[in-house]
C-alpha cells in the first residue's frame, strides 16, 4: 500500500521557485532543516525541492516530460486562480473523452503538471 507520495524535483533558483509555487499556484513552503531544499506544500500535495543551479532545465526534458498529474476536487475554480496569478498554461481547460476535465501547466522551472477532475 502506498500511503502518500512525495515528489522530488532539481531546480534552479529555489528562491524563484518557492515564491512561483507560494504566489501563483498556493502552496506552502516549508524549510526542512536544510538551506538547499524546501518543502512546497498543498492539500494532500508535498513536493521536495532542491537547489540545483546546474542541472538540466525542466523545459529541455521534453513535450511529455510531466512529473505529476494532481487530481482536483474542482478543476475550474483552481484553472482559474492560478491563471489569474499568470501561471504558464500548456493547456486550457477542456473535457476530454477519457473522462476527465483537465488543463496543463509549465512552472517556472519548466517542469510540466497536469491537472483534472473527473467528470460525473
Amino acid at each position: 500500500m502506498i500511503n502518500r507520495t512525495i515528489h522530488v524535483l532539481a531546480v534552479r533558483d529555489l528562491q524563484e521557485s518557492s515564491a512561483y509555487y507560494r504566489d501563483v499556484l498556493g502552496f506552502s513552503i516549508k524549510d526542512i532543516g536544510d538551506d538547499g531544499w524546501r518543502m512546497f506544500e498543498r492539500d494532500n500535495c508535498q513536493i521536495m525541492a532542491g537547489h540545483c543551479p546546474d542541472s538540466l532545465p525542466g523545459a529541455e526534458l521534453g513535450d511529455h516530460a510531466y512529473f505529476a498529474y494532481f487530481v482536483l476536487g474542482d478543476a475550474e475554480a483552481y484553472y482559474s486562480s492560478i491563471t489569474t496569478n499568470n501561471a504558464d498554461v500548456t493547456k486550457t481547460l477542456r473535457d476530454e473523452p477519457w473522462g476527465m476535465r483537465e488543463f496543463g501547466i509549465r512552472t517556472i522551472d519548466g517542469h510540466r503538471i497536469m491537472f483534472g477532475q473527473e467528470i460525473d
